[in-house]
C-alpha cells in the first residue's frame, strides 16, 4: 500500500513536528480542512496496513502521535531510511540517482533498494525517461550492463546536481545519497574540509544547500571520470575561466587526484561560479566586467518605471552582485534550472515582479540571453525586500495600462507622453485591445483614445496630446483620483519654504529637478539618454533616397507597396511587412494621424530587419477608409519599442503644424522635402 505525494508530505511534517497544528498545515498545503481530514485517514490506513499505531486528533487541532511511530520515522534515527515513505516523485530521483552513480542495475535492484513491486518500478521508469529526455537524455537497458543512461556527459551533469538537490530535501537526504551511491562518511569529510579551505581562500561563505551538496556531487563526478565517463571539450573556453579565483579553488580541491582532465576542471570551476554565495569580503566584478554598470542601469530602469528612489544604493547594489556574478554563468550556459526557484511571486508582488523583469534589459545584453522566471523571482524578492525595508511600496501606487488600438509605434509614443506627463504613475504595459481583454496584472487607471469595458477609471484622450490637452487632462486625473486640482507652483517659491526648514547640499540641482516636476507639459516625450541604442531623428530615417514623388495611385494597396518600395529595395524589411500592411489597413483607421497624412505601420516581427522611414508624396490624394483623402504616405518600420519613437515624435510635430504642412504637401522636389525633416530634427 503507497500514499500519495500530499499525504506523504502530511505524514513526514507530523513526525518531525508533532506539535504543529491543523491550521498550520492547512496554510502550508492550501487545502480545506475536509482535504486535511481525508489525508490523515489515508494515512492512519497505511499505519494499519504496517501494524502501527493510527494518528489522534484533539478538539484543539493537536495531533498525537505514538512515539515508536516518530522513533521510526523521524530524521533523527537515520538507520532507518528504508521505513521512510517515498512518493512517486521521490522515487523517480532515487533511480536516477541510482542510475548515474552505480553500475550493472537491474530491475530487482530498484524493487530491492525502494521496497516497492516491480510494475510501480516500471511505471516509475516511463516518468523517469521523461525528465530525461528534457535534457536530451535517455535510459536504456541491455542484459550485459543493466540499466544505463547515455547522452551528452555535460547534461548528465546538470541533471545529476539537479536530482541530488531533490534528494537533499528528504527526510535524511543525505544518509540516502550515501547509501545509494555508496560513498563513505570519510569521503564526504575529506571534500568537505577541502571546501572549507578554499571558502576561506575565496573570502566567501557558499549558501548552506550549495555546501551540503557539493562534497556528494565531486564525489560522483570523480568516479564517473574514473568509469571513463568524461565530459567532451565544450563551449566553456578555458581563457575565459582559468584567471578566476574559483579556478584555482578547483585546482586545489582537486589536488592529488590523478586524471582529472581540463574539461572537467572547467566544469567544476563553473559549478563554483554558478554556487550561490551569502557572504564575501571582497566582492569585485573583475571578472565579468560591465556587470556593475549593468546593475546600475537595471536600479535607474526600475526606479524610472516603479516610480520610487531606492536608499541606501550601494549596499543594494552590492546584494545585486552577490546574487548576480553566479546567475550570470548559471544564465550563460544554461545551468539555471539547477538552481530553480521555487517560490512563486504573490499576488500582492506581481506589479513589482512585472516592473523587474522590465528592468532587466540592461543584464540581458552582457549576458547575450533572457533572463530565466526562476532568475527574475530571485531578483524581485532582493527588490521586494529592500523596498519593505525602507518602507516603500508601489502596492500604494497609481498603477496605470494604456490601451491603444493604433499600432506599435503610436502606442508607444502614448504611452511615452503619458508617463511623462503622470511621473507619480507606475504604467505597466501598453496594450492592443486584444491583449487589454486577457491582462492578469492589477491595475488602477486606464487611458485609450477608444471607450472600451473595464470596471476600473478610464481616461479617453486623444493618440497625440497638444500642451493644452496635457494640461486639461493631468487636472482632471488629478481632481477624479484624489479630488484636487494642481495649480501653477512657483519653483521660488517652494524653495523659499524648503531653505526655511532644512540645509540644501546642491541648491541648482534641486531646482532642475523640482522644475522638471512641475513643469510637466514642458517635458519632452522622449528622452533620448535614457536609450544607450541608437535613436535616429526623423532626417536620418527619410533621406532622399527614401521619398518618392508620384502624381497619382490607384488605390491605397499601391500607396503602401509604392511607399515602401526604397525600404524592401535597400533590405530594410521584408516583403512580408508590405503584405502585413496592407493586410491590417481595413483594421486600422487610426492610421491617419492629421488632414491628407496616414502612417502604415504593422509589428517588428512581421518583417523588420532595421528601424526605417519612407515617405510617399502625392500630387493626387487616395482614399483611404472612404473618407480620407491622402496626400503623404509615411511608412514606418519599427525594430523596437523604442529606438523609432524619437523620430516619430519630429514627424508628429511637423505634421501638426499646418503651416509646415501644407508647405510638404505643395513641395515637388525632394530636396525641399528632406530639408523640412532636417529643420524638425532639430528639436
Amino acid at each position: 500500500m503507497q500514499l500519495d505525494d500530499r499525504s506523504s508530505q502530511l505524514f513526514g511534517d507530523l513526525v518531525e513536528n508533532p506539535g504543529i497544528k491543523g491550521k498550520e498545515l492547512e496554510s502550508r498545503y492550501n487545502i480545506s480542512r475536509r482535504q486535511l481530514g481525508y489525508s490523515i485517514t489515508k494515512i492512519n490506513d497505511w499505519l494499519e496496513f504496517n501494524n502501527l499505531p493510527e494518528i489522534e486528533r484533539t478538539k484543539q487541532g493537536h495531533f498525537l502521535i505514538n512515539k515508536s511511530v516518530i522513533t521510526k520515522f523521524s530524521s533523527k534515527h537515520e538507520m532507518d531510511i528504508d521505513a521512510k515513505i517515498l512518493s512517486e516523485d521521490e522515487r523517480v530521483y532515487m533511480i536516477l540517482l541510482m542510475i548515474v552513480s552505480n553500475e550493472d542495475l537491474s530491475l530487482i535492484h530498484f524493487t530491492s533498494e525502494l521496497e516497492v513491486s516491480k510494475n510501480t518500478i516500471l511505471s516509475d521508469l516511463k516518468n523517469v525517461q521523461t525528465i530525461a529526455a528534457d535534457d536530451d537524455l535517455k535510459i536504456r537497458y541491455s542484459r550485459r550492463q543493466g540499466y544505463v543512461m547515455e547522452g551528452n556527459e555535460f547534461n548528465i551533469r546538470k541533471l545529476l546536481i539537479k536530482v541530488m538537490y531533490k534528494i537533499l530535501m528528504l527526510n535524511q537526504g543525505k544518509a540516502r545519497i550515501r547509501h545509494t551511491a555508496g560513498i563513505t562518511v570519510d569521503e564526504v569529510e575529506e571534500l568537505a574540509n577541502r571546501i572549507e579551505k578554499v571558502e576561506n581562500k575565496l573570502n566567501l561563505k557558499f549558501t548552506d544547500e550549495k555546501l551540503e551538496m557539493m562534497p556528494y556531487l565531486f564525489v560522483i563526478i570523480i568516479r564517473r571520470i574514473a568509469n571513463g565517463s568524461i565530459i567532451a571539450p565544450f563551449y566553456i573556453h578555458y581563457n575565459e575561466l582559468a584567471d578566476t579565483k574559483e579556478f584555482a579553488a578547483t585546482e586545489e580541491i582537486f589536488s592529488g587526484f590523478q586524471d582529472i582532465p581540463e574539461e572537467e576542471r572547467l566544469f567544476i570551476t563553473l559549478h563554483l561560479l554558478t554556487s550561490n554565495v551569502h557572504w564575501s569580503e571582497f566582492l569585485t566584478e573583475e571578472s565579468i566586467p560591465n556587470l556593475l554598470h549593468a546593475l546600475e542601469n537595471m536600479l535607474d530602469l526600475f526606479e524610472q518605471m516603479a516610480c520610487v528612489k531606492l536608499q541606501d544604493r550601494e549596499q543594494l547594489l552590492q546584494k545585486l552582485l552577490l546574487h548576480v556574478k553566479p546567475a550570470y554563468y548559471r544564465i550563460k550556459y544554461q545551468l539555471t534550472e539547477v538552481n530553480e526557484v521555487k517560490a512563486e511571486v504573490s499576488r500582492e508582488f506581481k506589479a513589482l515582479h512585472h516592473i523587474v523583469k522590465k528592468s532587466t534589459g540592461p543584464l540581458e545584453k552582457l549576458i547575450g540571453s533572457a533572463i530565466p522566471e526562476s532568475e527574475t523571482t530571485y531578483l524581485t524578492m532582493l527588490i521586494g525586500g529592500w523596498l519593505t525595508r525602507q518602507g516603500d511600496s508601489i502596492q500604494k501606487k497609481v498603477k496605470a495600462v494604456v490601451v491603444c488600438p493604433q499600432g506599435v509605434s503610436v502606442s508607444r509614443l502614448l504611452y511615452s507622453e503619458l508617463r511623462d506627463l503622470f511621473p507619480e504613475f507606475i504604467f505597466l504595459d501598453s496594450l492592443s485591445v486584444r491583449e487589454f481583454k486577457g491582462y492578469q496584472l492589477d491595475y488602477d487607471v486606464v487611458f485609450s483614445p477608444v471607450r472600451i469595458e473595464t470596471d476600473k477609471k478610464i481616461f479617453i484622450v486623444n493618440s497625440f496630446l497638444e500642451r493644452e490637452e496635457k494640461n486639461t487632462l493631468r487636472k482632471q486625473v488629478m481632481q477624479e483620483l484624489h479630488g484636487f486640482t494642481p495649480s501653477t507652483i512657483s519653483t521660488g517659491d517652494l524653495m523659499e519654504i524648503i531653505r526655511k526648514h532644512t540645509a540644501v547640499k546642491n541648491e541648482q540641482e534641486l531646482i532642475t529637478d523640482l522644475d522638471a516636476y512641475l513643469n510637466l507639459d514642458e517635458q519632452p516625450v522622449y528622452n533620448p539618454k535614457q536609450e544607450a541604442d541608437y535613436t535616429p531623428n526623423l532626417s536620418d530615417l527619410i533621406t532622399p533616397d527614401k521619398i518618392t514623388l508620384k502624381k497619382s495611385v490607384n488605390s491605397w494597396e499601391e500607396a503602401i507597396r509604392v511607399g515602401a518600395k526604397p525600404l524592401l529595395q535597400q533590405g530594410l524589411i521584408e516583403k512580408s511587412y508590405v503584405e502585413a500592411m496592407i493586410h491590417d489597413y481595413n483594421q486600422d483607421s487610426y492610421i491617419v494621424i492629421a488632414p491628407y497624412v496616414a502612417i502604415p505601420h504593422a509589428a517588428p516581427e512581421d518583417g523588420v530587419n532595421h528601424v526605417s522611414m519612407s515617405l510617399l508624396h502625392l500630387e493626387n490624394d487616395v482614399m483611404f477608409a472612404e473618407e480620407h483623402p491622402i496626400k503623404l504616405v509615411f511608412v514606418i518600420a519599427a525594430k523596437d519599442k523604442q529606438q523609432h519613437l524619437q523620430a516619430l515624435m519630429q514627424l508628429m510635430k511637423l505634421v501638426g503644424s499646418v503651416q509646415d504642412r501644407n508647405a510638404l504637401m505643395e513641395s515637388h522636389n525632394t530636396e525641399a522635402i528632406y530639408q523640412l525633416m532636417k529643420l524638425y530634427s532639430k528639436n
